[in-house]
């Protein structure tokens, strides 16, 4: 390297993005994912022997993949190639498996080849890698935002460890504001910046666990914000809603404010009111509340409230729960909004609810003597003997698949659970156990 490319070097070192100066070189340093990477943990121990597999990172930007990548480069004693799949094609490829071909029988050193984006790659580029991630020539780090189980080829799946990266949580992006904030050499530390509470949890709530997202903000907050007399650059939710473009609204995810806004969810789709329930679903996503819980709370309310009037809300709900682990946000929005529009809208019943809570008093509080003998498995040897089955009327062998005999154990004979409603199917079902003539 010449003096000109070391300045340039250094030059493009300063004027990156703070997101990039401020990328952690060591694992001490790494913030979250402590379940991965923690200390004791598989990755860890790999990383600091260097005794590293192929592996695929799978998570959602700004969580640490590349970081990790990079902290890798820079404690192995193998030789370090990225590509990005993005632009990268097929001769990209088999330039970096010829170089690691040489550099092995040159200096005996392994290559790991880092590929970013890696879903990126069609069919055909990850068959390329194949044979040679097999026979040991390179080591692959694959990074991707995709599932891999969809996106990268099961048989490069089978020869790497999935590593997934969750969103980071509040207080890790808390603790690399902090950092960035006071590190005068490759953060914000030179600029004697203070940060408002509010403006603080502003940033980490709004980032969604993306790192680079609350990075950037900073940046430009204090980037744009004029000193003080005293010199100080403060940074307030005013600025700090400027610089993400949001709007902070008020809402305390330990607080009361997310009890009443869930609470007020609930009841609006359980009142019949679809307006009110998507509004409160918007208010609690742009919040960023929790999806899961969210998705949570429909489906229980598709039973609790709406029951078997409507068995399809139930399966509805589900569906959006499995959409949003399957797609993940922003676009299972769309998902929980179709399950909380249709949840309102649906015909109501608790009658699932008072039917199975009546009989867990009744279980906790009045002793029975046990099944009824006809009801009774006559299949184990000796069970005939004993009366179990005896007299069991057979439903299928009557007219309609029905016939009245007793179910219910001797102690609870008469007793009503499942009191149907006169809404949606339920209704359907009452003119059902007319025409069979049981009673409901």
């Amino acid at each position: 390297m010449d003096l000109f490319e070391y300045q340039q070097k250094n030059t493009l070192k300063k004027e990156s993005p703070l997101a990039s100066r401020l990328r952690p070189k060591t694992l001490d340093d790494f913030v979250g994912q402590e379940k991965i990477v923690g200390k004791g943990t598989l990755l860890y121990r790999a990383i600091m022997a260097d005794k590293l597999s192929s592996v695929i990172f799978y998570g959602p930007p700004g969580t640490g993949k590349t970081t990790l990548a990079k902290i890798i480069a820079g404690s192995t004693k193998s030789e370090f190639v990225q590509i990005n799949a993005t632009t990268a094609g097929k001769k990209d490829i088999t330039d970096a498996v010829n170089r690691a071909k040489d550099i092995y029988a040159m200096y005996r050193r392994r290559t790991i080849l880092f590929i970013d984006e890696i879903h990126r790659f069609n069919k055909g580029q990850q068959d390329a890698l194949l044979p040679f991630v097999e026979d040991g020539t390179i080591i692959l780090i694959g990074a991707t935002t995709e599932n891999p189980y969809f996106e990268v080829n099961k048989a490069l799946l089978s020869r790497s460890v999935i590593f997934e990266l969750k969103p980071l949580a509040p207080s890790d992006i808390e603790k690399i504001i902090k950092r960035a904030l006071s590190d005068k050499e490759n953060g914000m530390g030179s600029y004697n910046v203070t940060i408002d509470d509010d403006a603080l949890r502003f940033i980490c709530d709004i980032s969604n666990g993306d790192a680079r997202i609350a990075l950037n903000a900073i940046e430009l907050a204090v980037l744009t914000t004029e000193r003080s007399e005293n010199g100080i650059i403060h940074i307030t939710l005013d600025v700090a809603q400027q610089c993400v473009q949001k709007r902070a609204i008020s809402y305390d995810k330990d607080g009361d404010n997310h009890y009443d806004i869930i609470s007020a969810f609930i009841k609006s789709m359980r009142g019949s009111d679809p307006d009110a329930a998507i509004y409160y679903l918007a208010k609690m996503l742009y919040a960023g509340e929790d999806p899961k819980f969210i998705a949570r709370r429909i489906v229980i309310c598709a039973s609790e409230d709406v029951g078997n009037a409507d068995p399809q809300a139930i399966v509805v709900a589900v569906a959006a729960a499995h959409a949003l682990d399957f797609i993940g946000m922003p676009e299972a929005r769309i998902n929980l909004a179709q399950a909380a529009a249709y949840v309102a809208c649906a015909p109501k019943s608790n009658s699932s609810v008072m039917a199975i809570d009546s009989a867990m008093s009744d279980v906790a509080h009045i002793k029975v003597s046990g099944v009824p003998n006809h009801l009774r498995d006559s299949h184990y040897p000796g069970a005939a003997e004993l009366g179990h089955g005896k007299s069991y009327k057979y439903a299928h062998d009557f007219p309609n698949n029905y016939v009245e005999q007793q179910y219910l154990p001797d102690e609870l004979i008469g007793k009503k659970y499942y009191v149907l409603s006169d809404n949606g199917y339920e209704n359907e079902i009452k003119k059902w156990f007319k025409k069979i003539n049981k009673e409901v």
